[in-house]
């Protein structure tokens, strides 16, 4: 919203409007000075809207703008049901629904004029039947209509001398220039028959040159000819090319086919293209009919206003409610032969559907394939024009491509030795900089002791000799490597041959790698693709399929198929783990109700294990110790023996 808003504010602060706003002053906009904006902006597209608003109803300038947006062909954002809350935020100036308003008029602002200046003069004054009955009427309605199509037609012609790029000013110096040029070249044309006229045989070298002209001509006629001839071969020999691509790909289908595999093949396609002919292009050419009747009877009834469209949509509710109500009756009623003629139907519409999905793929599918023929044979004749090879496959190709990584290498060596080289030139420039400086030093003390000493040019004369002696050594030098150099001449320009060469060839390998990556990924992608579409496919078909079953086995009479049902399955289980829920709550309530008795009493147990382990512990220790009697039980009594 702040973009957009961004976008408003810095085209009202341009021409033609000039507002001088910035986003805090545009954002703090009253209702009533936002819709004045929006009508500054309306009027700039039609000067008819040039009015200030103060001094009209609401409803009026709601009506009148929601009319000038109707021509413009403005969509509001949102459903059909959101037209009222446009209206009404159009009326109140809500800027959720001016500012969309205003980016939308301000991007297509000179779109916009030229489509209101047409609606002046296109939009059909629609008159009643019963007025077109006299005469008179129907005569200047006719010629209203005709003066419609001619301000078409002038519209047309105009615009396409705009778009052609002239201009009267052009055409009117052009033709001044040619004027021109034409006078020039009359005048040469008198001054060189004077001077011809006093050449002898002139009539006959004039001859001589009108045919010279007629034959260059003619020669030219003869090279289009040959270049059109040219075109003409080159598309015979793809069309050669193409054909023994085919007639190559359907030996290799029929290499090792069978008749029985050949006549299925067959069979299959006079299958697909009797269904394409008899059930899918009639249906299709059918729905077009009706859709053009429709459209038609649409273009011959009259303009509907707010009122009627207001009046259509509360008669589609109303109609869409009493199918509802229809839906409804038949659900309760459910007889279950109308359920399963109900889903024998939607099977057999699901499988129609299904049919003609898998029509259109094959069909896309097909010209997909002929479109990659094409391609691969378009991309084979440009790579043979080129260098006049065929294109490499398989082996060839990979051999191809190693030699070019090795000439690679080979050059990335050399270049690094060159970038060495370079280093080091640099470095011997910078040396012989200095040792020039230090020679000039020395030079200027020389100098200076030769005159302080009175031999005076003594170095310069011995310097001198010594480069005449040069001289003369490097010219027999000369004189020897002159079969050296033509050698190493004629080495140098093959050698400046097979650099271009390879550099070509290193342009085109990049080329042919980076055009065979591209080919690769998109055939990872179009297979990943084709694989994640099966994969939705058969999982969409195995949830239908458990659909079908689940509502076949719901819509039966058979109380056993109904069992087997999902939703009864799970209404068997919410009750039994219902009732599994009370039981439990009952043993939970019991459990609560006998937890104090219960551990009162393994507080007994507990004690009274304590009581015997300390018994246990007694008998132990008394039989530990030296027997002094022996203890015998008679009548309830103890007595001890010793």
């Amino acid at each position: 919203m702040s973009d957009q808003i961004k976008f408003i504010v810095d085209n009202l602060n341009k021409e033609p409007f000039r507002k001088n706003y910035n986003l805090i002053t545009f954002d703090s906009l009253e209702p009533m000075q936002l819709l004045q904006v929006l009508n500054d902006v309306l009027a700039e597209i039609d000067p008819k809207q040039d009015v200030d608003i103060r001094e009209e109803m609401p409803e009026q300038t709601a009506k009148r703008m929601l009319s000038l947006l109707g021509i413009l062909k403005y969509k509001p954002p949102g459903s059909a049901t959101d037209m009222s809350t446009f209206r009404q935020g159009l009326v109140i100036g809500s800027k959720p629904v001016i500012y969309p308003v205003l980016h939308w008029l301000l991007q297509r602002t000179n779109e916009l004029k030229k489509r209101a200046y047409l609606a002046r003069f296109l939009i059909k004054l629609e008159v009643p039947s019963e007025f077109l009955q006299d005469e008179t009427v129907a005569d200047t309605n006719k010629q209203y209509e005709d003066l419609m199509e001619g301000f078409k037609t002038l519209h047309k012609e105009c615009e396409q001398l705009k778009t052609s790029g002239f201009s009267t000013a052009e055409i009117r110096r052009d033709i001044s220039a040619m004027e021109e040029e034409k006078d020039q070249l009359i005048k040469r044309v008198e001054r060189l028959k004077k001077r011809v006229e006093t050449v002898q045989n002139h009539q006959r070298m004039l001859k001589i040159a009108r045919q010279l002209r007629v034959e260059k001509e003619r020669e030219e006629f003869l090279a289009q000819q040959k270049q059109e001839q040219k075109n003409q071969l080159f598309h015979a020999v793809q069309r050669l090319q193409r054909i023994q691509n085919q007639l190559k790909s359907m030996r290799h289908a029929a290499a090792d086919a069978k008749p029985e595999s050949l006549m299925k093949r067959l069979e299959e396609e006079i299958k697909f293209n009797s269904y394409m002919v008899t059930e899918k292009f009639p249906k299709e050419l059918e729905n077009k009919k009706k859709e053009l009747h429709f459209l038609q009877k649409v273009v011959s009834e009259p303009a509907m206003g707010q009122s009627d469209l207001l009046e259509l949509e509360s008669k589609i509710n109303e109609i869409n409610t009493q199918i509802n109500q229809l839906i409804e009756k038949k659900m309760i009623r459910n007889e279950p032969i109308e359920g399963r003629l109900s889903l024998y139907r939607q099977q057999a519409s699901i499988i129609s559907h299904k049919k003609e999905a898998k029509a259109e793929e094959l069909q896309e599918a097909k010209e997909k394939l002929a479109n990659l023929e094409r391609e691969v044979s378009v991309k084979t004749n440009q790579t043979r024009e080129f260098d006049g090879t065929e294109v490499l496959k398989g082996d060839e190709f990979k051999r191809y491509v190693s030699k070019l990584r090795s000439k690679s290498t080979i050059f990335k060596k050399k270049h690094q030795i060159i970038a060495e080289f370079k280093a080091e030139f640099g470095l011997l420039q910078r040396t012989e900089e200095l040792l020039k400086q230090r020679h000039e030093n020395i030079q200027h003390q020389l100098q200076t002791l030769e005159e302080k000493k009175g031999i005076s040019g003594y170095s310069y004369t011995q310097e001198e000799l010594e480069r005449v002696s040069a001289l003369k050594s490097e010219v027999d030098e000369v004189k020897g490597r002159t079969l050296d150099d033509e050698l190493t001449q004629e080495c140098d320009e093959k050698k400046s041959q097979y650099d271009s060469c390879a550099a070509g060839l290193e342009s085109n390998r990049s080329k042919l790698e980076q055009e065979v990556r591209g080919l690769r990924e998109e055939c990872l992608q179009e297979e990943s693709r084709y694989h994640y579409t099966n994969f939705m496919i058969k999982n969409l078909e195995v949830q239908l399929r458990r659909a079908t079953d689940e509502m076949k086995a719901y819509v039966s009479s058979d109380q056993q198929e109904k069992r087997k049902a999902i939703r009864e399955q799970y209404t068997k289980n919410i009750t039994e783990q219902e009732n599994l829920g009370k039981k439990l709550r009952e043993k939970q309530k019991a459990v609560r109700e006998s937890h104090g008795p219960n551990m009162k009493q393994a507080k007994m147990w507990r004690d009274f294990e304590q009581l015997m382990e300390c018994k246990k512990q007694c008998f132990l220790k008394q039989q530990s110790q030296t027997s002094i009697g022996q203890v015998i039980q008679e009548g309830g009594e103890d007595r001890l023996i010793l």
